[in-house]
């Protein structure tokens, strides 16, 4: 049996499982992140998480993966730029590999590592081709070809949360107007809750907040649909047609057999999912039938890029 590790690195906290050829987890633990630290303590201190946790289990590391944010340099395992730890050019593929000494890392994008834990450890598994989309702050995603990580030129593609879906529309951080992601991410639900609660002061959503707007949350809109408030009905059923857009322009570009919904918005389940796929089979090119993609809800949740960063070293 063949052991690895995988490290997702956060801007809070690194996470690190050890995992068997299997996807079956022997240990895992997490430990601050420190990210405003020299990157090459970060650097010693995911290698020492690794060793440490490897020794613990009793195995040794066939490899190591890590998830990363940010754009990556997949082939040579720098990190490019990431804006949530403020690197440039930080070469920590080999820093981690010469301090588990010479074990082979890999690295790649968080979400493209996501992606591939999905994949092969979760929702995905029966499948060859997969799109990982995950709606959390921002919309995030990654995309999975014949059982192999699409990363695009340099690594640099797979970006999902920025396409546009609505050219003019609401501004995104990118700095494009019309994002997907400026439409279907848990900060642009939150967005458009609080808009339709100052629109409608006698909503039920004004009791589930406690009357104060700063209490929303990605999830009040489905607290208020579940409690029958049809401002929030509205809400969510604006916020599903805008999913399913670009839900639709995935399955119109890769056709894979799934599209798996991750992140924290995914945790509203059926009310979700149910509409989102009656929505998604009407905007999909040609006969729905003939090729079917099927459109589920992700299944490892906090895990999926530790898992992910695992198959990286598998070279899945």
């Amino acid at each position: 049996m063949k052991y690895y590790a995988g490290l997702d690195l956060g801007g809070t906290f690194i996470k690190c499982g050890i995992v068997d050829e299997n996807g079956k987890v022997l240990i895992k633990d997490k430990i601050p992140t420190g990210g405003d630290r020299p990157w090459e303590r970060v650097a010693a201190d995911m290698a020492k998480l690794a060793s440490s946790l490897a020794e613990k289990a009793g195995v040794k590391l066939c490899g190591a993966g890590i998830g990363s944010p940010g754009l990556i340099d997949s082939e040579s395992g720098v990190i490019v730029y990431s804006n949530n730890l403020r690197w440039n050019y930080v070469p920590l593929g080999k820093t981690v590999s010469e301090a588990l000494g010479g074990t082979p890392v890999r690295v790649a994008n968080d979400a493209n590592a996501a992606a591939l834990g999905e994949k092969y450890f979760g929702a995905g598994a029966e499948f060859d081709s997969v799109v990982f989309v995950t709606l959390g702050t921002g919309v995030g995603g990654g995309i999975v070809i014949n059982g192999k990580l699409f990363e695009g030129n340099r690594s640099a593609g797979a970006e999902i949360g920025h396409t546009v879906i609505c050219m003019g529309g609401e501004q995104c951080t990118c700095g494009r107007k019309g994002c997907f992601e400026a439409y279907a991410s848990a900060t642009a639900l939150i967005r458009e809750t609080k808009k339709a609660m100052k629109n409608n002061p006698d909503s039920k959503l004004w009791e589930i907040v406690g009357g104060d707007l700063d209490k929303v949350e990605g999830k009040t809109a489905f607290d208020g649909l579940h409690a029958g408030d049809k401002v929030a009905a509205g809400v969510i059923d604006e916020y599903v047609n805008c999913l399913a857009e670009g839900v639709a322009n995935i399955c119109n570009e890769f056709h894979p057999e799934a599209v798996l919904i991750g992140g924290g918005v995914s945790a509203a389940g059926d009310a979700l999912m149910a509409p989102l796929r009656e929505k998604v089979k009407t905007l999909i090119y040609g006969v729905a039938d003939y090729a079917p993609v099927q459109i589920l809800k992700a299944t490892l949740g906090n895990d999926a890029g530790m898992f992910g960063a695992a198959c990286l070293a598998m070279e899945k």
